[in-house]
């Protein structure tokens, strides 16, 4: 059985913790996207450690959705809610980043947490003493990582979605089952058709997984084989298949980042050159 605990459809929570830097407008675009195709709330968060924060210095939503022709120029801040979205704007001090967004998570929550990672001096700044790590590790919702530089599936200028090609990682521990489940409802969500999906599995043919694949007959399911060191692997893929996203079980019991630890995150992250979903395989429903 296709375990419900990821369905889109049925998002409640997106968290958008934002650096008010061009990385996390990009983010910020991925985050409004999927909240407005789930009918989310959506809180857009800054942890400030002192001092004032201008509230312009947040993303624009109804700057941003006449830009994508979905609101009139001039729209009243009503005209957000009636899109079937509502849109929270929090600044909260303290003394870190790490501190304040996990006190906001474990009293808050999220579904989906929508994060940039920003490249700084050849590292994952986030990843390393920021938000990215403890958010990924401790929440043990799904994670959307937009590495730095990349302009993603989602458009910012327009709002359109490319989504054509997503591969899928699969391996028997931790299930893909919950990869592919995630991977085609937010295809299903987002209104996208002509949908590619490669289930890769790095090893022998006989260990690939056994998976349902849900029908739909404008999707395709490429299913292969590889071998080699499993990150590299996926990597070589991801530029070969021209993956617009990567979609990834992870354990649950110790989060996405345990999993991929050190030099191996970056080397994920860092060289990774689209988007990257992060499925823990133990979310609550």
């Amino acid at each position: 059985m296709i375990s419900e605990c990821q369905s889109f459809a049925r998002l409640h929570e997106i968290f958008h913790p934002s650096d008010f830097t061009e990385a996390s407008e990009t983010a910020f675009a991925h985050a409004l996207k999927i909240a407005l195709a789930s009918g989310a709330n959506l809180t857009l968060f800054h942890a400030s450690s002192g001092g004032n924060v201008d509230w312009h210095e947040f993303p624009g939503v109804r700057r941003t959705l006449e830009q994508w022709k979905l609101l009139p120029p001039g729209s009243p801040r009503i005209a957000v809610a009636e899109l079937g979205v509502r849109v929270s704007k929090i600044v909260s001090p303290g003394s870190g980043p790490v501190a304040t967004v996990r006190e906001y998570l474990q009293d808050r929550g999220a579904d989906l947490i929508v994060l940039a990672t920003h490249a700084h001096e050849g590292r994952m700044r986030w990843l390393r003493g920021s938000v990215a790590e403890p958010i990924a590790r401790d929440s043990h919702r799904m994670t959307l990582f937009i590495p730095h530089g990349v302009e993603g599936f989602v458009s910012g200028a327009d709002g359109s979605v490319r989504l054509r090609n997503v591969l899928i990682p699969a391996a028997s521990e931790p299930w893909a089952q919950t990869a592919v489940t995630a991977a085609t409802r937010l295809a299903a969500a987002l209104g996208v058709s002509q949908v590619e999906f490669h289930l890769m599995h790095v090893g022998d043919e006989g260990d690939l997984p056994a998976l349902v694949l849900p029908e739909n007959s404008a999707w395709g399911w490429n299913k292969f084989c590889r071998r080699g060191p499993v990150i590299d692997t996926i990597l070589h893929a991801a530029e070969a298949y021209h993956a617009d996203l990567v979609v990834m079980t992870t354990d649950g019991h110790h989060g996405f980042l345990d999993a991929l630890r050190g030099n191996t995150t970056e080397r994920v992250l860092h060289r990774l050159r689209c988007p990257l979903l992060a499925v823990p395989s133990d979310a609550a429903s």
